[in-house]
């Protein structure tokens, strides 16, 4: 089971315009510290955040219980202007996830909702012995000679976001989500997809887009240690050390 929390900005959009407009550079960097701040408190349980839309954030949370959540709320409350509400999912899939963590937040009132503060809503928990994260990092093959070296910073970027939509899109369809992580790097939660699946998928998407994928996969009780045996597999395939565009450590064969 994939433990998903999504976390929202409490009535963000009214504040941002309360008594008037806010500085857009301070809401940048305000959005930016946020993010930062989470990544570092969810990091230390072994939990990877995605910035996702700044004001709405998605974790995966595998391993954290209500009282870390809470404590996370407590410090952003304690540190900064605004708060935040927090809705936890689990399922199968990351998307089943997002979706049940989606629901909870909601059921605690409206993103713009001046009554809502600091929900913290929980469907359910992965325990120990369900907990498994599946992750997927994923880059573009040779983006800085196709790309970067030839083209400008902003059509390159276009291509980039390109790829990512198009991820975005042939992995939900399969249970999957994908998030965009710097450069030419996506991340993507992908239980219950198999290699051959997520290989699949990233053809359709080099054919829809004209570049070509390449995938490390990773297995893992939790976000943080997953994504780091994916990053291995990528390097695996960057180094040429397999024949293949897709490569899986699974932490829990070992075990």
């Amino acid at each position: 089971m994939i433990q998903v929390t999504l976390i929202q900005i409490d009535n963000y959009g009214p504040w941002t315009v309360t008594p008037g407009p806010r500085a857009e550079p301070d809401l940048q960097t305000l959005q930016s510290r946020l993010y930062g701040d989470l990544e570092r408190e969810f990091g230390a349980h072994g939990a990877i955040v995605f910035f996702n839309r700044f004001d709405n954030l998605i974790a995966i949370s595998n391993g954290m219980d209500y009282d870390d959540h809470l404590l996370i709320q407590q410090s952003i409350r304690n540190r900064y202007p605004i708060t935040i509400s927090m809705g936890v999912g689990t399922a199968d899939t990351a998307y089943e996830a997002q979706k049940i963590a989606t629901k909870m937040i909601q059921n605690g009132g409206g993103a713009q909702s001046a009554n809502r503060c600091e929900v913290l809503n929980i469907d359910s928990l992965a325990d120990d012995d369900n907990s498994l994260v599946q992750i997927a990092h994923i880059d573009i093959n040779d983006i800085t000679n196709t790309l970067t070296d030839i083209e400008t910073a902003f059509d390159t970027s276009i291509k980039v976001y390109e790829v990512l939509l198009a991820l975005m899109d042939e992995l939900a369809k399969i249970g999957g989500m994908c998030f965009f992580i710097g450069g030419d790097n996506y991340m993507a939660p992908t239980n219950g997809i198999s290699k051959d699946q997520l290989r699949e998928a990233l053809k359709v998407v080099d054919k829809k887009t004209g570049v070509t994928l390449k995938a490390g996969i990773g297995v893992a009780k939790q976000a943080g240690r997953a994504a780091d045996l994916a990053d291995i597999g990528l390097e695996d395939i960057r180094a040429e050390l397999v024949d293949d565009s897709v490569l899986l450590f699974n932490d829990l064969d070992e075990n």
